[in-house]
């Protein structure tokens, strides 16, 4: 397996639990559930992405300014779910902002895999590539214990 093998099987599971998210309702258990779950699978994805994908990339020219710019979106995609935490569930408003992380979130998703991956698949060999799949795989499984 390779990195971006490891990582499209992340990136599906947040595209389909964003994708129940948005179509729940109000104040209920099911929002609050999905939401930590949502929350959850984000930030152990890009703790263990940037760990095993972009600090490598920054390593090299070629790619640094790719794995930069993939952080950054992170960080926005890390400011709306705390402002989500922030807004009642049963607010209109959180609904909307809902649906602005699943654009935001599905956006960064094919932004990599259209471009980040090849760029990267460029710039590592084979081996680094399934060195690298071991090293997500295992800090994903570190967080998800944790």
């Amino acid at each position: 397996m390779t990195i971006f093998e490891a990582l499209r099987e992340s990136h599906d599971k947040q595209r389909r639990l964003l994708e129940l998210l948005v179509e729940t309702e109000g104040d209920s258990n099911g929002r609050d559930e999905l939401f930590k779950r949502v929350k959850e699978e984000l930030e152990n994805h890009a703790g263990a992405e940037e760990r095993a994908l972009y600090m490598p990339m920054m390593e090299h020219d070629m790619t640094q300014e790719k794995a930069r710019h993939s952080v950054a979106e992170h960080h926005e995609i890390d400011e709306l779910i705390e402002a989500l935490e922030t807004t009642d569930y049963s607010s209109p408003g959180w609904l909307a902002s809902a649906k602005k992380l699943q654009h935001l979130v599905t956006h960064h998703l094919d932004e990599e895999e259209q471009e980040v991956f090849q760029l990267a698949g460029r710039a590592f060999d084979d081996a680094t590539k399934a060195n690298l799949a071991e090293e997500y795989l295992q800090d994903m499984q570190d967080r998800e214990a944790g």
